[in-house]
């Protein structure tokens, strides 16, 4: 498939509902995904995508760490190489989603890349210790609106609307 039809799904998960969100979106978009450990992606692989969705829970108000040494390491490599290129976001969140959500618009910016949906926030509802660090399965609704944006970023990109 050619370089500018393949959707990028690059996702951190520490209790496993940013990484069922992932595959669920991957499910939508079908053949064109790409699914992606944020710890494994590499330069080339952002290179080989036409477009990315970004998945990760939010931790203590920012995205997790290993998404963001995932920018670290491609921030400056692809600065002026990804221009144009759309994206989304999905944030596992445990009440709110919006500091993690933030801090990848920021940092995407600066490779001007473009919003082509809503983000996408789902509220796990995580609030004491022990319910922060346990698995965490998103409920079926939840895990549709992730197929739902999988499948309109992969059809956007094959149709070559974005």
């Amino acid at each position: 498939m050619a370089a500018s039809c393949r959707l990028a799904i690059i996702w951190h998960s520490r209790t496993g509902a940013a990484q069922a969100m992932a595959a669920a979106a991957a499910e939508g978009a079908g053949q064109g995904a790409m699914l992606a450990a944020a710890e494994l992606v590499s330069v080339e692989t952002m290179l080989e995508a036409g477009g990315y969705l970004f998945v990760c829970p939010e931790n203590l108000g920012s995205m997790t760490g290993a998404m963001k040494e995932m920018f670290d390491r491609s921030y400056y490599p692809l600065l002026g190489q990804v221009a144009g290129r759309p994206y989304a976001t999905a944030i596992a969140a445990g009440s709110d989603g919006h500091g993690a959500q933030a801090q990848i618009d920021r940092i995407v910016a600066g490779w001007r890349l473009r919003r082509v949906a809503e983000p996408l926030i789902v509220n796990l509802g995580a609030q004491s210790p022990e319910a922060i660090l346990a698995p965490k399965h998103p409920l079926p609704g939840a895990l549709a609106h992730c197929r739902e944006l999988g499948m309109a970023l992969g059809e956007g990109l094959r149709l070559g609307l974005f």
